[in-house]
């Protein structure tokens, strides 16, 4: 990482280009000037071939000084530091306080390039960007510029590590409201990097922001409760009311008998082999009978028709006539 220090006194973190990269990035320009300069060249060559020598190799001269050194200096002027191969490789020239080339930046390097990479074959090109500790060439030096990368891989965010189980009840009713963003973010980095600090560093670092949460939220720490385990588990609950609010789920998502709460389970059947009365529920007891009125009662049964009664057992059951 290469601190660069703008005209206001800010502070630029930017990584410089390795030879690696910045030569891939010259090849293919090298590629591309020359196979332009030799179409030209055929070109013009044959057009101009009535002329004498003196005329010829005026035109090839002004030929290779307009291509080969004239095309990467308007190429990085009017791109702004990124020719094809630079662009092809993520990689840009900027001035040394960060700010983009201009025309007098990109004629320097050119005219330096051209003795330095093209008529040297590159050589001494490599031994600057070796000995240099930002890797810059002779054109870079005394242009006053640098290549940088533009396309940084980012790593993935690590997720904050999940509190402690048990101390998931003490925070229910906190009222984050007032904890600043900024101080959310102070404990969020603290989180992902505890097991990389000093444990007294870590100690003092979690006691004091601790402190600033508690004293946002209005409720003290609880006694006995380590102040790392204090920021997890209030972590924790900003990070659950949040997933909450986004995904439309309320509060009563946790309470019994709310919107969203769990239905109550289903009576499970009885084994295979038991009567189900082993598990009906004990008959509720009953008052006293309740007299009834005698013209309520059933009518008395009548001998069947003839006069004569029947011997049977009365059933209750009167056949059909």
């Amino acid at each position: 990482m290469s601190q660069l220090v703008t005209g206001d006194a800010v502070v630029l973190g930017l990584r410089p280009a390795r030879l690696p990269s910045r030569a891939l990035a010259v090849f293919i320009d090298l590629v591309v000037l020359w196979s332009i300069y030799l179409a030209l060249s055929v070109a013009l060559l044959s057009a101009v071939g009535s002329l004498d020598e003196a005329a010829t190799a005026a035109v090839a001269v002004a030929l290779l000084v307009l291509v080969l050194m004239g095309g990467p200096v308007a190429v990085e002027t009017l791109s702004h530091g990124r020719s094809l191969g630079k662009l092809l490789c993520g990689l840009r020239v900027v001035r040394e306080d960060g700010g983009p080339i201009r025309f007098r930046h990109a004629l320097v390097r050119g005219a330096l390039g051209f003795v330095e990479i093209q008529m040297s074959g590159g050589v001494i090109a490599c031994i600057a960007s070796l000995v240099s500790a930002r890797g810059r060439r002779l054109g870079d030096v005394f242009a006053g510029t640098l290549v940088v990368r533009e396309r940084i891989p980012v790593a993935k965010p690590m997720p904050v590590p999940p509190p402690p189980p048990w101390v998931a009840a003490h925070f229910a009713e906190l009222d984050l409201s007032r904890v600043p963003e900024g101080l959310w973010l102070a404990v969020r980095q603290y989180l992902l990097r505890v097991n990389e600090l000093d444990p007294r560093v870590s100690w003092s670092m979690a006691q004091r922001l601790a402190a600033d949460v508690a004293s946002r939220t209005g409720t003290p720490v609880p006694e006995g409760m380590p102040p790392a385990v204090y920021l997890s588990g209030v972590m924790a609950e900003r990070q659950g009311r949040d997933a909450r609010r986004a995904f439309g789920a309320g509060p009563d998502t946790a309470r019994p008998g709310g919107a969203h709460a769990t239905p109550p389970p289903s009576p499970t059947p009885p084994p295979h082999g038991v009567p189900s009365s082993a598990f009906a529920p004990p008959p509720v007891p009953q008052g006293p009978p309740v007299p009834r009125h005698p013209s309520a009662e059933a009518p008395a049964e009548r001998p069947p028709a003839g006069g004569r009664e029947t011997e049977e057992p009365r059933t209750g059951f009167v056949p059909p006539a």
